[in-house]
């Protein structure tokens, strides 16, 4: 533990998570044997840490450290990074050049993004990694190399391998230890810890008022999938810093600062393997929790501060004669009002959308995406009243 410690100190590791916390352990313990390691995880979830903990805490700390960005080189020259290339071996080689496997003798080369190399560097990799033997480019001399490698991927290399993209023989060479890092959405109260770091960081840095998040700012950060990961939750953090300096940030501001796209992964609540629906649907109440303790106080300011039965689980009823009576309340409450069972949720978006368009139904089927004929028939299912409201010349269109 005291090792993980150390390690999180010298690199600035935030957060507590037990995933985050096993996958330190986990590098930290396999740094002094020298074995081939690969880490995994999505893009943005901090993966270059990793073999930087392995080469820090291992017995070839004193040696150099190599990263190379597999996918930032172009295919043409990657061999001749990797290998070196001998004078005249192709056109523009006017002099001969070491490799990095060849200027990294001795230390640790990080291989990110590997699943990008080509297969025919995939080969040369390989004989390094059994015999530690490689020829530069247009050479045939065998050079010999002492390297320990640690690559990363954020793709999924047994399917890479199945699509024949990826040589199964390099990929048991390159797992032999496995590191996975964590998501960021998986890391639950660390999100918090890393949001205030960045704030506090772009505050000192720049020389602006810091900004801090409410309790409900909070829970929002966790709840949302983060699909970026730590680059992500840093971007829109440092945005915030800049544009609402020296404020609290509420959930509204919040929910307006990370992007929401239904129809991807990015989204407030995420459909992953292995979740059931009844876990999604307990994540949404969590929200609906905050959002009907907000009425609550509402209600309980405009009752001249009367104490209702049940503040926290106002009925279907009550909060719709809050809403008609109240002209001061904002619409917004309407919005989000979540009531206990499907059908009324059904009957409150049916009749919200009517109101909206002023009993146009033409209108409010187009917005609910369904037939006029669909809306007509919930109409008459749930009894709902557009007389009150509604735009007499619209309302049959």
């Amino acid at each position: 533990m005291e090792d993980i410690q150390k390690a999180k100190q010298r690199f600035s590791i935030i957060g507590n998570s037990p995933a985050l916390i096993a996958a330190i352990g986990r590098a930290v313990k396999v740094a002094p044997i020298d074995l081939s390691v690969l880490v995994t995880g999505e893009s943005g979830s901090g993966k270059e840490f990793f073999p930087k903990i392995i080469h820090a805490f291992g017995a070839r700390k004193h040696k150099k450290y190599i990263a190379v960005n597999c996918g930032a080189i172009p295919e043409g020259t990657i061999d001749s990074e990797l290998f070196g290339h001998e004078k005249g071996s192709f056109t523009g080689a006017i002099t001969a050049r070491k490799g990095y496997f060849e200027e990294a003798d001795g230390g640790t080369i990080f291989l990110d993004e590997v699943a990008e190399l080509p297969l025919t560097t995939q080969a040369r990799l390989l004989r390094v990694l059994e015999s530690g033997e490689f020829l530069k480019v247009g050479s045939s001399v065998v050079q010999k190399t002492d390297i320990r490698i640690v690559a990363a991927t954020n793709v999924d290399l047994l399917k890479a391998v199945a699509k024949g993209k990826f040589r199964e023989d390099l990929y048991y060479r390159l797992s032999t230890v496995v590191i996975a890092v964590p998501n960021l959405h998986d890391r639950g109260d660390d999100i918090a810890l890393l949001a205030r770091k960045f704030a506090a960081d772009f505050a000192e840095k720049y020389l602006t008022a810091p900004i801090s998040f409410s309790e409900e700012a909070q829970r929002a950060m966790m709840l949302y999938r983060w699909p970026g990961n730590v680059r992500q939750l840093k971007n829109i953090v440092e945005q915030l810093a800049l544009f609402e300096a020296g404020t609290e940030i509420s959930r509204r501001t919040m929910l307006e600062a990370m992007p929401l796209d239904h129809s991807s992964s990015t989204s407030l609540v995420t459909s992953q393997p292995g979740v059931s629906y009844e876990s999604e649907r307990e994540m949404l109440w969590q929200l609906v929790y905050a959002l009907r303790q907000e009425i609550a106080d509402i209600r309980k300011k405009i009752d001249g501060g009367k104490q209702s039965p049940d503040p926290h689980f106002q009925s279907h009823a009550a909060t719709q004669s809050l809403i008609k009576y109240q002209p001061q309340v904002s619409s917004e409450i309407e919005d989000v009002m979540a009531v206990p069972t499907l059908e009324d949720s059904e009957r409150d978006a049916v009749a919200a959308a009517l109101r909206r368009n002023g009993g146009n139904k033409k209108k409010a089927a187009e917005q609910l995406n369904i037939s006029q004929r669909t809306l007509y028939r919930k109409i008459h299912e749930y009894g709902i009243d557009l007389d009150e409201g509604a735009d007499s010349e619209n309302n049959e269109e």
